[in-house]
Order: structure tokens, then C-alpha cells, then sequence
């Protein structure tokens, strides 16, 4: 599509400077509308800046409800804008895409601006753990590289539980659930942010278990072992269905590995990402 509008871009250039041919005034504004609604839309506030044509057509509301879930309406309530009935669609499909916190900031939810897609993010503090309040074994650090304010780190632990739930009213289509997790941890040294993995141990000897429920009945266990070092990863734990778009679906969610022959240490936790099962 990015190709095919900078094809539609060049002919319009082309056709403005030669006043034999088509004028951008000659096009009417519904099919310029009708055009735009096929495209995405970063594509359409890209030709939105041609003229004032472009961007009058590119305000039309059909283009954007098509572009909004079907459950907007619940998602702008929890967005807590005053204003709703001034707002114009394209306005309101701007708001949702821009993270929304809700659970005392500890939980994120936006549209994503090319599918439509509602993605939920929750945050380490937002988790139960085990032992999180032993600074001896855990430790909230701030962390720029987060869509928040600090990420849980594990120094060493015999038994690793950690545990979470969301209540969200998500439109209805299948989503998958993901652990954003790191082994090794920033620290900052001569002025530079680098990577330290001098804690990270103990993740091959036995694999950690992911766990999802739903409470329709819905559950996905898998195992696998930590092995990326040094940088951020997605763990995908599975995948759930939501089938009724107007009530609230709740999630559970778990990380363990409590066999408690060995230590197990150098583990950055930084959210879980909850997103359609085609990527946000």
C-alpha cells in the first residue's frame, strides 16, 4: 500500500503542473473519501497534506469507524474525555491510540494505528511475586526502555511465582498473551547504559513454566527455558478467544519454577503484552 500511494502521490503532482490534465479541484470529495478508506491510516494522513481537498476527505466518519473496533465506544469511556460528542471520528480514533492508563497506571490500553487492534500492556508492579518486597532478592529499577516507570529484577531465588490478572472488555477476535522478560539488567556505567549479566544463572537447568486462564474455561500451559541474554524478548504464553465484544473477558496469567534443587537469578521482568493474534 505505501508503494501504490506514493504512485497516486507522483500522478497528482504530475497532473497539477499539466493543466491539460486531470485538476486535483475536478475530483469530487466522496470519491476521494471512498479511495481513502481502503488504506491505512498513517497512509491517509500522509496524502491528508496534499491540499484541502485531501484533507477535507480524509475527515469523512466512514473512513475511521471502519478503522475503530467495534467496542469503541466502551474504550473512549475508560479514556475519561470530557468531550466526547464534539469529537469528531478521525479525533476519536487519534485518542485511542495513544496509551490510556487505568489500574492506578500500573495498566495501559490503546488501538494500534494500523490494524485496529486493542493491545493491553500491564506492568511489573501491576504483578503478584513472590519475595518482591526482599530487596535481598528483588528490586524495582527505573527503566527508560519500558512503557514504564521501573521493571522487577530478580537478583537470586530458590522459588520464582509470579502472578497476574486483567478484567478488559476486548473486542471479540483471539489475542495473545506474552511475558516481556530479559535476563541481565541496565545499569549505568561512565555515562553509558550497558548490559550486566553478571546475576543471570541457573535458567538452564530446568525450564519455567507459562500459564493462561480465562474464566470461560479457556487455558494454555507451556515450558521452555530462558536463553536470550541481554536483551528484551516476548515469551509467548498462548492464545484466548473472546467471542461477546460487550462484556468484559478475565484473564489469569502466570511465570514459575519452583523446583527448589538449584538457585535461579539475573531475571528483568518488564510487562505482559496482551494483543490480537495478528501483532499490534
Amino acid at each position: 500500500m505505501g508503494a501504490n500511494t506514493s504512485l497516486l502521490t507522483s500522478k497528482i503532482t504530475e497532473g497539477s503542473e499539466n493543466p491539460s490534465k486531470l485538476n486535483l479541484g475536478d475530483i469530487p470529495e466522496s470519491c476521494l473519501a471512498l479511495v481513502l478508506s481502503y488504506m491505512e491510516p498513517p497512509e491517509i494522513c500522509k496524502l491528508a497534506r496534499i491540499n484541502r481537498t485531501f484533507r477535507a476527505a480524509s475527515s469523512a466518519d466512514f473512513i475511521w469507524i471502519s478503522k475503530l473496533p467495534s467496542n469503541y465506544h466502551y474504550l473512549l469511556g475508560k479514556s475519561f474525555v470530557n468531550d466526547k460528542k464534539t469529537l469528531g471520528v478521525k479525533e476519536i480514533f487519534a485518542r485511542l491510540t495513544r496509551p490510556v492508563s487505568f489500574d492506578a497506571g500500573n495498566k495501559e490500553y490503546w488501538v494500534d494505528k494500523i490494524t485496529g487492534g486493542v493491545c493491553v500492556s500491564i506492568s511489573s508492579k501491576a504483578l503478584t511475586i513472590t519475595g518482591i518486597d526482599d530487596r535481598r532478592y528483588w528490586n524495582h529499577i527505573p527503566s527508560d526502555e519500558s512503557r514504564f516507570p521501573t521493571v522487577a529484577y530478580l537478583k537470586q531465588t530458590w522459588w520464582l511465582d509470579v502472578d497476574g490478572d486483567v478484567e478488559f472488555q476486548f473486542p471479540a477476535g483471539t489475542y495473545s498473551l506474552s511475558f516481556k522478560l530479559r535476563l541481565g539488567k541496565v545499569i549505568k556505567r561512565h555515562g553509558r547504559q550497558v548490559c550486566t549479566t553478571a546475576d543471570v544463572h541457573g535458567w538452564d537447568v530446568k525450564p519455567v513454566e507459562f500459564k493462561l486462564t480465562t474464566a470461560t474455561g479457556q487455558q494454555t500451559v507451556s515450558k521452555r527455558f530462558l536463553e536470550t541474554i541481554g536483551k528484551w524478548d516476548y515469551h509467548r504464553v498462548g492464545d484466548f478467544t473472546v467471542d461477546e465484544s460487550n462484556t468484559p473477558t478475565k484473564v489469569k496469567f502466570s511465570l514459575t519454577q519452583i523446583d527448589c534443587t538449584h538457585t535461579k537469578g539475573g531475571l528483568s521482568i518488564d510487562s505482559i503484552l496482551i494483543s490480537p493474534s495478528n501483532p499490534c
